[in-house]
């Protein structure tokens, strides 16, 4: 493994933060820029506020860290979450945009909140890499950091983890994702995957949208909670199916076999979103 070097002076410059925040700006009520902005922007931004409020809903979040990035379409810029906002209080017009050497190119007017950096080397790398991928979302589930910590890895132990047999890279931990240094090999260890473990970390989930990202993701982490309960009995007390069955399982749910994932799925989620968050005083996602 490389050694990476953190610049941290830099670390801190990018985060933006007032250190003891006194007279810093950390509202949470964001205007509109819904007519600032192209409508395909716009929908990109409602897209990924909805894929946070989601991540929240099925209890994949971490407090105020970790990150769900999309492609601006048409640009080689990308839209990521403010540092310090929970993901119950993301919004469309919240969202700060960066570009792909991770310079801020907007974010709201007058707010002290900024960029983690982080969310840059992971997301940034993979969106300069990947030209086929516009979405991104890591996450450090307590099931995903489970398996990450295994040796084994992910188990084909039930149907959602087949689906991931010989679909999913794995990246050894260099430390916080805080170095430059990182990305080229994070990329390499991704290939041409859809989906990552980060060993001794949490997973990584990525897709052509929003809504194929988030299936994938979700079904990772299904499959990391299942694995997590069935190891629970002992390794003695799990089974997995035949080679040739697993490899079965895995070709008919690749995304070239029967459909797109997540594209269906989509608009249920919404409904979902919307019948489970309005009104439950957090701003509503779309605005």
């Amino acid at each position: 493994m490389a050694t990476n070097t953190i610049d941290f002076d830099q670390v801190k410059r990018e985060s933006q933060l007032k250190e003891d925040g006194e007279g810093a700006n950390f509202s949470t009520e964001f205007p509109t820029v819904k007519d600032q902005i192209s409508p395909e922007e716009w929908q990109a931004r409602v897209d990924l506020a909805a894929c946070y409020r989601l991540v929240d809903l099925y209890d994949m979040t971490y407090m105020i860290y970790n990150h769900i990035t999309v492609r601006v379409p048409g640009t080689d810029e990308f839209l990521i979450n403010l540092y310090g906002l929970t993901y119950k209080e993301i919004t469309a017009s919240s969202l700060a945009k960066l570009d792909l050497d991770g310079n801020v190119m907007w974010k709201p007017q007058g707010t002290d909140y900024g960029i983690n950096a982080a969310g840059y080397v992971i997301h940034g790398a993979i969106h300069k890499a990947r030209k086929d991928i516009n979405a991104v979302i890591h996450t450090h589930s307590t099931a995903g950091m489970a398996v990450a910590a295994m040796s084994c890895g992910l188990l084909p132990l039930t149907q959602n983890a087949m689906r991931f047999d010989e679909h999913i890279g794995y990246h050894d931990y260099e430390g916080p994702a805080l170095s430059t240094a990182e990305q080229q090999r994070l990329v390499a260890d991704l290939g041409q995957n859809n989906a990552m473990i980060l060993r001794n970390h949490g997973l990584l989930a990525v897709g052509p949208t929003i809504p194929e990202a988030f299936n994938l993701l979700y079904q990772l982490e299904t499959s990391c909670r299942a694995q997590v309960q069935a190891l629970s009995a002992g390794i003695e007390g799990v089974a997995t199916p035949p080679r040739d069955v697993i490899d079965l399982t895995a070709k008919v749910f690749a995304p070239t076999t029967l459909r797109r994932y997540g594209l269906l799925e989509w608009p249920a989620m919404l409904r979902k979103l919307d019948a489970e968050t309005r009104g439950n005083g957090y701003p509503y996602y779309a605005t």
